[in-house]
């Protein structure tokens, strides 16, 4: 009788303990927290410390120096337009790679992870090696005034190279998902291949571009090794954010090289931050009822 009372208490609403279906919950979370505080939060704190302990003059004119100056142009500017470039290329890639059925495909699938494993100095190298003056992409570009390598194209090439990778493996399970049925539905009612990519494909993928976009973005934003051999170092022209802060590390100007990290630091987090939140309201009102209810309609 106790256990048959027991049982009927358990099973009143609002008596009823909640079990979670994942054990170990609290244990997990903890060392999750701790993991991610040990290697990734108190580094960057240390950044930020660290230059509290300069004065704020001395602060300002390091990071408001023409060189930095330029140097944050280039990074960021590079960093975007890259990751933009990216967004299309890759999607085509991965369009591809779902859509069709061709001899190498799985070929073509193992080379888009080659950026992944190859190092950024053997990658850096490789590109110069192409786009150079004397190299067989580069030489012909030379002839008409066209100059990709130790300039500004060459870090462009470089932050596509590194970033494409990123849009094309978050974008390629999305697709993979979608029904072509959908197309071919909206071909059926008479809308064009523009307008259903652009009404009906879009819209789906993105959640999954700005993902794409944002992981591009700050892979080419960190990208260091491939860009020195291809870039030329040239103040003012082609040094990139992180090869200054190594030039100050290397003339042992600790604080100045921490200061341009906190910039970076502070620029990268709010870019990254207004793209996750631009893609969390995508999802958001894709979710919302009244655009459920307008899609429940259209089908």
């Amino acid at each position: 009788m106790d256990s048959v009372a027991h049982v009927a208490q358990m099973s009143r609403p609002g008596k009823r303990r909640r079990q979670n279906p994942l054990p170990g919950f609290g244990l997990s979370m903890g060392y999750t927290l701790t993991y991610l505080g040990l290697l990734v939060l108190v580094p960057l704190s240390t950044i930020v410390f660290k230059t509290f302990s300069m004065e704020w003059s001395a602060f300002w004119a390091t990071i408001s120096a023409p060189r930095a100056l330029a140097a944050y142009g280039l990074s960021f500017f590079g960093a975007l337009a890259a990751a933009a470039i990216n967004c299309v290329f890759g999607t085509v890639v991965a369009w591809v790679l779902v859509r069709y059925r061709f001899f190498g495909k799985r070929l073509v699938d193992a080379l888009v992870d080659l950026p992944f494993a190859v190092p950024t100095a053997v990658a850096g190298i490789a590109l110069t090696a192409v786009w150079g003056p004397q190299g067989p992409l580069g030489e012909p570009l030379a002839r008409v005034g066209i100059q990709v390598a130790y300039a500004r194209w060459g870090i462009l090439i470089a932050m596509v190279f590194v970033g494409l990778p990123f849009v094309v493996r978050t974008v390629q399970p999305v697709l993979e998902t979608m029904e072509a049925e959908v197309e071919e539905a909206a071909a059926t009612l008479g809308a064009s291949r523009a307008t259903t990519f652009c009404f009906v494909i879009v819209p789906h993928l993105a959640p999954a571009l700005f993902t794409g976009f944002a992981l591009s973005f700050a892979r080419a934003l960190g990208e260091y090794g491939s860009i020195v051999f291809i870039s030329g170092n040239m103040p003012l022209r082609t040094e990139i954010t992180p090869l200054l802060i190594m030039t100050k590390l290397e003339q042992f100007d600790y604080a100045g090289a921490t200061a341009l990290a906190a910039v970076m630091l502070v620029a990268s987090f709010s870019v990254l931050f207004v793209v996750n939140s631009l893609q969390w309201r995508k999802g958001r009102a894709a979710k919302s009822p009244r655009t459920q209810r307008a899609n429940r309609r259209a089908s």
